[in-house]
């Protein structure tokens, strides 16, 4: 039987890094780099940085992810399966909503079957599908019945998405969640204030309150940390790395899986041109974009989406090189040497600007015609993001290989970057998704990282390295492979030296 158990109550995710013993008390000013006035307190609709924030402070899920993707019981005391199609899960006793309100069946029943309504609006909605019958068995027990097998379920059930409400909650004014904070304040696009669940069903939280503001830009958000307005900011720009640790503060390094992609859409007629894709992968320099445009904060990539620290990441394959000369050949080859072809960036998406004029210069050098177009941030992603023939994306980490494969790269899945589709690969994929044995996927999962770099139209030159700064009295902080302020979910774990005083 295949499943997860929890022998405790702890509610933290346990971790490798050793830290002093927290105290209690204080009040926390966070800053992220996203806001806007769509901000939402619904976990289906949770969709930037922020939300992911103020959704890990106000609710729970099921099972939740620690610093290295490992999956925990969460909400969950058990969750198993024979067959990886139906699966079982024991909810913990004891656990309260913020309005008092006892933890049951019905509310994840509730919780989960609504990301299968259109009208809600949820960010997983493909995902949701796949779970074709949710129902109570019990009190605290619930039954779940998939499409298909898949190994990673409880995985998914650990993303911010599909944490629980209570049953029949209809508005979000307000959080009822059973998560470590109450909502004392929220103000979408301006401010989020949360206080301490003294009913907490887990280890933590630490500090009294925590308020949560969005500062998007970066000179002004390293501003408010060195100033003491605010204790912790998110995504430090590694151009201003120095001044924050010559002011004596620190700085969390994490090795996310987040990459920023070129998408060379295949369904277009340039794509189609023998080689072109090739070559635009041999202009790539992704050692001078490591260096020159995330300073060393990153980590190489080799065209598939699997990051270097992950467990499944095919290490066996050629890495990709920088090979104008290749590059030349394969255009000129093509007929496309003195082309114009149209390049699509936005500061939307991190770091794509200056990889563009990397290789905008790059092709120039070869006698190839790169015409960058820099388009607005405000609504790059609903209007030019998979809409052009060449553009760039933002991936965050995914909690499980067969999550990124399926979401990315699948044939039937909505944000198929490069439109690329290939039936061995959905058959895999679906293999992987239906076995125990880890050797086995292993294998997959190397194969399909194979067929990801030789086949699809998406480049991945780097996984980007979060950089968060602190101030120097915020203590309990840890890297994490999930994301940004360790995976979202630091409120439940900082705490500050010297407590309330």
């Amino acid at each position: 039987m295949a499943g997860l158990a929890t022998g405790g109550a702890r509610g933290a995710v346990p971790s490798a890094v050793p830290v002093a013993a927290p105290v209690r008390g204080g009040h926390l000013r966070v800053a992220g780099a996203v806001g806007s006035t769509a901000e939402t307190l619904d976990p289906a609709r949770l969709s930037m940085a922020t939300d992911y924030v103020r959704g890990h402070m106000f609710y729970d899920g099921l099972t939740a992810l620690d610093d290295a993707l490992v999956v925990h019981p969460a909400l969950a005391e058990t969750i198993e399966s024979d067959d990886l199609t139906t699966w079982h899960i024991r909810l913990r006793r004891d656990v309260r909503f913020h309005d008092g309100a006892p933890l049951g069946a019905a509310d994840v029943v509730f919780s989960l079957a609504r990301h299968k309504i259109p009208s809600v609006g949820a960010q997983q909605y493909m995902l949701a599908q796949t779970m074709d019958t949710i129902r109570a068995t019990g009190p605290r027990d619930v039954e779940i019945v998939l499409t298909a097998p898949n190994v990673d379920f409880p995985a998914i059930l650990a993303m911010s998405n599909f944490a629980i409400i209570r049953d029949g909650t209809g508005r979000f004014e307000t959080a009822n969640g059973t998560g470590p904070f109450t909502c004392a304040e929220f103000v979408p696009g301006i401010r989020t204030l949360g206080r301490r669940n003294a009913a907490f069903w887990g280890d933590g939280p630490f500090v009294d309150s925590i308020e949560l503001i969005a500062i998007p830009d970066e000179m002004a958000r390293h501003n408010a940390l060195m100033s003491g307005d605010v204790d912790l900011i998110a995504s430090v720009n590694p151009r201003l790395v120095r001044m924050v640790q010559v002011g004596g503060f620190g700085l969390m390094e994490s090795p996310v899986g987040t990459y920023t992609d070129l998408a060379i859409r295949l369904d277009t007629p340039l794509a189609r041109a023998p080689g072109l894709v090739e070559a635009i992968k041999c202009l790539l320099d992704r050692e001078q974009i490591r260096r020159s445009v995330f300073l060393g904060y990153s980590r190489l990539g080799n065209d598939q989406p699997i990051a270097p620290e992950s467990p499944y990441c095919n290490h066996d394959l050629p890495p990709a090189v920088h090979d104008p000369d290749r590059a030349r050949f394969l255009l000129r080859r093509g007929g496309f040497l003195g082309e114009r072809i149209p390049l699509v960036c936005s500061p939307a998406a991190l770091g794509s600007v200056d990889i563009a004029v990397l290789l905008q210069y790059a092709a120039r050098r070869i006698g190839q015609d790169l015409a960058v177009r820099r388009v607005p941030a405000d609504g790059y992603w609903t209007q030019y993001w998979m809409k052009t023939p060449f553009g760039f994306g933002n991936v965050n980490p995914r909690p499980a290989p067969s999550l990124i494969f399926e979401m990315g790269f699948a044939s039937a899945s909505p944000w198929n970057e490069s439109r690329w589709r290939d039936p061995r690969f959905d058959a895999m994929l679906a293999e992987a998704r239906a076995t125990r044995d880890d050797a086995r996927r292993r294998q997959l999962y190397g194969d399909m990282q194979a067929m990801i770099k030789g086949g699809s139209g998406v480049c991945i030159p780097n996984f980007t390295t979060s950089l968060d700064g602190y101030a120097p009295h915020v203590r309990g902080l840890r890297p994490s492979q999930a994301g940004q302020l360790m995976g979202y979910d630091f409120a439940r774990f900082v705490w500050l030296d010297g407590g309330g005083a």
